[in-house]
């Protein structure tokens, strides 16, 4: 079976959601964010962007209006010069279907849609997660990434990705697990057996690229050093590329105690892009965790 609705994308890919700043009083800082966007296209290269798409972004804290305004203020930053995936993630098909029409005609290339959870507690069952991203499949012209994510979403089984891997309009997977069993069985049925293209997180990088997967979604400032990651895989240097990935070894998990949006944000203020603080009640890293972040950044090819 073809891959579906296909974009032409370069592989080694790297996919890379924007951090989102914020001003004192809780607004988008819409300044910073087009620095953010900046510094993503031009210094980590990204493939491609995600607007709105993943929980480091804290597109959750924003009203459906404001979520809105931060996912065409992206796509018009970006300017076309890279594709840009929209986030429409949302347990009510109703309000999906909503960004989904909103995403597509703001001109967005692909859409990803979380694997949610059920609202009312517990896990889905495969007959309901196909019956709902294939409400939304049915309602747009635009390819899916399928966002699998534990944390925030639903755990969905190996058997259960690939057949949801399979459905129509489905091109893209995105897989958060880290663990290198399910990684290689996926990357074998969905990317090797046709369905869709598949793509890892930072820590598994470089062994999905060795397996056969696309690529890679992560945030900056990590895009950067995946960027060189892929440069050297492609050279065929896997000593420079192993050296790179080991710089993920302890970087975020060393600091993940206080959250991924916060890491990420602390990394990027030290290397002077102002991006301020995880949106409130959630704090940034204390003084004595800020200075072994930034000593060890000092020793990344950053």
């Amino acid at each position: 079976m073809p891959i579906a609705r296909d974009l032409d994308l370069a592989f080694p890919a790297t996919v890379v959601p924007p951090l989102t700043p914020f001003t004192a009083n809780g607004a988008v800082d819409y300044g910073a964010l087009e620095r953010m966007v900046n510094y993503v296209v031009e210094d980590c290269e990204a493939t491609m962007v995600i607007a709105a798409g993943v929980e480091a972004q804290e597109y959750q804290f924003l009203s459906l209006s404001d979520r809105k305004d931060l996912i065409k203020s992206t796509i018009d930053l970006v300017g076309g010069r890279r594709p840009v995936a929209v986030g429409i993630s949302h347990p009510s098909t109703r309000t999906v279907l909503e960004l989904a029409e909103f995403a597509q005609d703001q001109g967005a290339a692909a859409l990803q849609l979380l694997a949610p959870m059920k609202p009312t507690g517990g896990q889905p069952r495969l007959s309901e997660l196909v019956r709902y991203f294939e409400t939304v499949l049915q309602r747009t012209t635009l390819p899916m990434m399928l966002y699998l994510n534990s944390g925030p979403g639903a755990d969905v089984s190996v058997k259960d990705t690939v057949e949801l891997a399979k459905l129509e309009g489905i091109a893209f997977v995105k897989e958060s697990s880290r663990d290198l069993t399910r990684v290689s069985r996926l990357i074998e049925e969905i990317e090797h057996g046709g369905h869709a293209h598949y793509f890892t997180t930072l820590q598994m990088n470089l062994a999905s690229l060795m397996l056969g997967g696309t690529g890679v979604t992560l945030p900056p400032p990590a895009a950067f050093i995946s960027n060189k990651i892929h440069r050297a895989f492609k050279a065929g240097d896997w000593v420079e590329a192993a050296r790179l990935q080991r710089q993920f070894t302890l970087f975020p998990s060393r600091w993940m105690e206080f959250g991924l949006a916060a890491v990420m944000k602390a990394a990027l203020n030290l290397q002077g892009m102002a991006l301020g603080d995880p949106y409130p009640p959630y704090e940034p890293l204390p003084p004595a965790a800020l200075d072994s972040l930034h000593a060890y950044l000092k020793t990344m090819d950053l």
